[in-house]
C-alpha cells in the first residue's frame, strides 16, 4: 500500500509540471520523498485507433519507465512502436470518371472508380521511437532536465535534443520554466522526393525527383504553474516553433481542373505506356512556418474527484489559427476504482495556399496544397475511460473514444461544378486504449 500511496502522491505532482515538458517531448516528474528507496515505475499502452470506410489504422505500443533516485535526480525512458495501414486520401479531386495515378515511388499504377476520393491504398509503415531524459536539482530551488528522441520509419528519420530549467517560488507554490527542443528530421520516400509543382509522371520516370530531403524543427516552452489553494492549481505556458526545410508531404497530389466543369484535365494516353490519366501535380508548400502557442490548463481537486480542464490557441504564418478545448473528469466508484468521461473540441482555418484543385488554364501559384489536414474544419471526441488498482499497488485502465471531423471549403475555393460534388473528406474513428502501470 505505501507504493499505491507513493505512485498516486508522485502522480498528482507530475500534473502540476508535465504540459511545458509535453510539448517538448520531455517528461519531468518530482519524487515525492528524496529518501525513499530508488525504484523504477512503468506505464504501458496498447492503443488501437481505426478510421471508417477501411481507412487509417494503427496498432501502437508504448512503454514509459521512470527511476527516481536521491536528491530529485530522476531518469526517464519511452518506447513506442506504431504500425500503421490502411488508405488515406491522396488530394486529387474526385469527378464522375475513373481516375489512374503513378504510385508515389514512380513504379506502379493504381486506378480510383468515379465519383470516389481518391486514396492512397499503400498505406503501411511501422515507427519505432526511443526517448530519454536526465533531471538533476541545481541547488534547492531550481532544476535542469536534458533529454534526447529518435524515431524511424521506412521513409522518415527523426532525431531530436531537448533541455529545461525550472525554478520555484513562494515556498515551491510558483513554479516556472524556459525549454528549448531542437530535431532535424529526413524524408527519404522510395524513389525519393518529388519536386514541388511537378507534374505525376509515367511509370519508371524519376526525373522530376530531388532525393532525400530534410528540415530543422527549434521549439521554445515558457510556461509556469502555481497552487493557486489546496483544491486548485493552474498552469500558463507560451510556444515558440520554427520550422525550415522540406515541409511537403511527398505523398500529395493536387489536381489541374477544367474552369468549367471542375472535371480534371485528361493527358493524352501513350500506347503501352502506364501513367498518370488526368494532370497532376504534386503539393508545395512554403519552405517555412513559424508557429505561436498559448496554453492554459486548470486542476481542480474535488473531494476525491478531479476535473481538468484545458484551453490551446495555435497561429502561424501559414494563416492557420486553430482553438482546442479538452475537459476530463476523474470520478471515484469506491476505494479503488474510477470513471473518467473525456470531451475535446477541435476547430481551425485553412491555410492561405490550400487549395481543392487548380484552374489548369492559369498560371500555377508558387505553392498549392489539398491536403485535407491544411483545410478549414471542426473536430469532436468524446470519451470514457474506467480505471482500477490492484491490491499489490498497481493500475490498469481502459478508455473508448469516438472521434468526428467535419471539413469544409469555402466557395472561392471552388472551380466549376465542384460545389456539388464530395470535395472534402469527412472522418469518423474509434480509439480503444489499454494501459498497465506497475512498480518493480
Amino acid at each position: 500500500m505505501a507504493r499505491s500511496n507513493r505512485r498516486q502522491k508522485a502522480r498528482v505532482a507530475t500534473s502540476l509540471a508535465s504540459a511545458t515538458c509535453a510539448l517538448l517531448g520531455t517528461t519531468s516528474v518530482t519524487p515525492v520523498n528524496a529518501q525513499e528507496e530508488p525504484d523504477w515505475e512503468f506505464d504501458t499502452a496498447l492503443l488501437y485507433y481505426q478510421e471508417g470506410d477501411d481507412r487509417v489504422q494503427d496498432i501502437s505500443f508504448n512503454m514509459l519507465a521512470v527511476r527516481n533516485f536521491v536528491d530529485d535526480r530522476l531518469l526517464t525512458l519511452t518506447l513506442g512502436v506504431d504500425t500503421l495501414t490502411g488508405a488515406t486520401p491522396i488530394g486529387a479531386s474526385p469527378f464522375d470518371g475513373p481516375q489512374t495515378f503513378t504510385s508515389p515511388s514512380g513504379l506502379q499504377i493504381r486506378t480510383t472508380p468515379p465519383n470516389v476520393i481518391p486514396l492512397d491504398q499503400s498505406f503501411l509503415d511501422t515507427r519505432v521511437s526511443l526517448s530519454g531524459a536526465w533531471q538533476q536539482p541545481l541547488g534547492r530551488m531550481n532544476k535542469i532536465s536534458a533529454g534526447i528522441s529518435a524515431s524511424n520509419e521506412y521513409d522518415y528519420f527523426h532525431l531530436g535534443a531537448n533541455v529545461k530549467l525550472s525554478r520555484d517560488f513562494n515556498n515551491r507554490n510558483t513554479t516556472a520554466s524556459i525549454g528549448l527542443a531542437y530535431s532535424t528530421d529526413e524524408w527519404d520516400p522510395v524513389g525519393g522526393a518529388p519536386s514541388p509543382l511537378s507534374p505525376m509522371l509515367n511509370v519508371g520516370d524519376l526525373s522530376n525527383r530531388l532525393g532525400k530531403q530534410d528540415k530543422d524543427v527549434i521549439d521554445i516552452v515558457v510556461g509556469v504553474s502555481q497552487v493557486i489553494n489546496r483544491n486548485l492549481v493552474v498552469q500558463l505556458n507560451y510556444s515558440y516553433s520554427s520550422n525550415d526545410g522540406y515541409l511537403n508531404d511527398p505523398y500529395k497530389i493536387v489536381s489541374l481542373v477544367d474552369p468549367v466543369t471542375g472535371d480534371p484535365i485528361e493527358i493524352p494516353q501513350v500506347p503501352g505506356v502506364d501513367g498518370p490519366s488526368h494532370e497532376y501535380r504534386f503539393e508545395s508548400r512554403p519552405d517555412q512556418r513559424t508557429k505561436h502557442s498559448f496554453y492554459g490548463q486548470a486542476t481542480w481537486y474535488l473531494g476525491g474527484k478531479v476535473l481538468d480542464a484545458s484551453y490551446r490557441y495555435m497561429t502561424d504564418d501559414w494563416d492557420i489559427d486553430s482553438h482546442t478545448i479538452d475537459a476530463r473528469y476523474r470520478w471515484p466508484i469506491g476505494e479503488r476504482s474510477y470513471i473518467e468521461p473525456h470531451v475535446r473540441y477541435y476547430t481551425q482555418s485553412h491555410a492561405d495556399f490550400y487549395r481543392t484543385s487548380l484552374d489548369g488554364t492559369v498560371p500555377l501559384p508558387d505553392h498549392a496544397s489539398a491536403d485535407y489536414r491544411l483545410g478549414e474544419f471542426d473536430a469532436f471526441t468524446v470519451g470514457l475511460k474506467y480505471g482500477r488498482k490492484t491490491k499489490s499497488g498497481h493500475e490498469w485502465s481502459t478508455r473508448v473514444e469516438m472521434y468526428s471531423a467535419d471539413g469544409s471549403v469555402p466557395d472561392y475555393l471552388l472551380i466549376g461544378d465542384q460545389g456539388n460534388r464530395e470535395i472534402y473528406p469527412d472522418l469518423d474513428a474509434i480509439i480503444a486504449q489499454f494501459t498497465y502501470s506497475f512498480d518493480w
